[in-house]
């Protein structure tokens, strides 16, 4: 059992009862609660954990149900050995009204299983002119705030956002980005854009940003937490800051620690994401970040499209990549490149993302509930079209073989996934 919470990492036997951790202890004997059913899970050469948390997803519904459903994005979530998810507001209609946010979470309690924290808009219609219903929005649950698809251009007002964010302690995640300077771009700019003759986005287009947000935080004590992090510069830029104690966080995608532009030479439609895939320099830093905690969370990023959407030319495709199926698989690959130790790779997916998220999860204290993510380290997969849980196939990862996966997902003491 790894548990960062608690600074454990040892055999230990794991006793769940009514849905919660009812004891922690190596050789203890099974027993019967009175009238409730037995079930003992033996998983050698397996590591249990709290169950992990993504928060940086697209479920699509309402409104893009042809590309995802909260339904088939809970299973996928499940799947990837995720508990609970935070889903982002871009859907149609956004998540700017606490009518929204009461929908998706009924769909969701409707569904069961895999958690769902609905993350409120910024600003109405995802406009970026005036702010959204905030305060109804956290009376109805939404955990964050974000317009995350696109960012907040008028620095007034992301500082209002901030502002009422503080207020009503809630992070304001950030999607940085510049759209003047990323205006027709499609992928990096640099060598390899130039020799594909595609246009490029710079990664200043991203550190002006991250460097006006963790300024905006500074100015109004907000948790600013800045998504998709891609450039070497804005790992940098995070870390001076928390260096003066100015409330921001950052999470990186697995497909930024495992791909760089490169990639894009094949043309294939999967690479084109937001940020950018970036260069080998950059994936350096993102991985120095990981490991020095500059860097607190990995978030998939899951963003399903059609795969008529993805079969037109590269620049005119959506920006995109399905990952929640794949994220532990990739992330484990920081583990056995020794980039990472379990305890923290599991810290990053576990307790850090509860935190951000405000929930009580993220910890297997006994008395908690029982949301628990069994992971096999060195179990190989290969990454097939035909067995993936999402609706969409939008991924460039199809046909890897990946070291590492979730075998069980448990939810309030229930199995949700296995592949044991």
């Amino acid at each position: 059992m790894i548990d960062p919470s608690q600074g454990l990492d040892r055999h230990i036997d794991v006793r769940i009862v009514d849905g919660h951790i009812a004891s922690l202890g190596a050789g203890q004997e099974p027993s019967q609660p009175q009238g409730l059913p037995l079930r003992i899970l033996d998983v050698p050469g397996c590591v249990v954990a709290p169950g992990f948390v993504d928060v940086h997803t697209h479920l699509r519904e309402p409104g893009f149900e042809y590309k995802e459903t909260i339904a088939s994005g809970l299973a996928a979530a499940a799947a990837g050995g995720f508990t609970g998810v935070a889903a982002m507001a871009n859907t149609q209609p956004v998540n700017d009204h606490p009518a929204v946010t009461e929908l998706m979470r009924r769909r969701a309690a409707a569904v069961g299983g895999t958690r769902l924290y609905p993350v409120g808009a910024v600003s109405a219609g995802l406009a970026g002119k005036e702010l959204s219903e905030i305060g109804g929005m956290h009376e109805a649950g939404i955990v964050a705030l974000s317009d995350d698809g696109m960012p907040v251009m008028n620095a007034r007002l992301m500082r209002r956002a901030m502002e009422y964010g503080r207020m009503f302690d809630l992070p304001v995640f950030s999607h940085c980005e510049d759209q003047g300077l990323t205006a027709g771009g499609v992928m990096h700019e640099g060598v390899v854009s130039t020799a594909l003759g595609l246009p490029g986005v710079p990664g200043a287009a991203e550190n002006v940003m991250v460097y006006r947000d963790i300024q905006l935080a500074a100015m109004t004590g907000a948790h600013v937490h800045i998504q998709h992090v891609s450039t070497a510069e804005s790992v940098d830029l995070v870390r001076r800051a928390k260096e003066q104690d100015i409330r921001v966080t950052a999470e990186v995608c697995p497909h930024h620690f495992t791909l760089t532009h490169e990639a894009i030479r094949q043309y294939d439609t999967n690479t084109k994401v937001n940020p950018p895939l970036r260069t080998a320099e950059d994936v350096e830093a993102i991985k120095t970040g990981l490991q020095d905690g500059t860097i607190d969370i990995i978030a998939s990023d899951h963003a399903p499209h059609h795969v008529t959407e993805k079969e037109q030319d590269y620049e005119s495709a959506p920006a995109g990549m399905i990952g929640l199926e794949t994220s532990v698989g990739l992330s484990l690959a920081l583990y056995h490149q020794g980039v990472l130790s379990l305890t923290q790779l599991i810290a990053k997916l576990t307790i850090h993302p509860a935190r951000l998220l405000g929930t009580a999860h993220g910890t297997l204290e006994v008395g908690s509930v029982a949301d628990i993510t069994i992971i096999a380290p060195d179990q190989t997969f290969v990454v097939d079209a035909s067995t993936l849980y999402s609706q969409s196939r939008n991924t460039p990862f199809l046909g890897w073989q990946l070291r590492g996966m979730a075998v069980a997902t448990i939810v309030g003491g229930n199995i949700i996934f296995e592949r044991l």
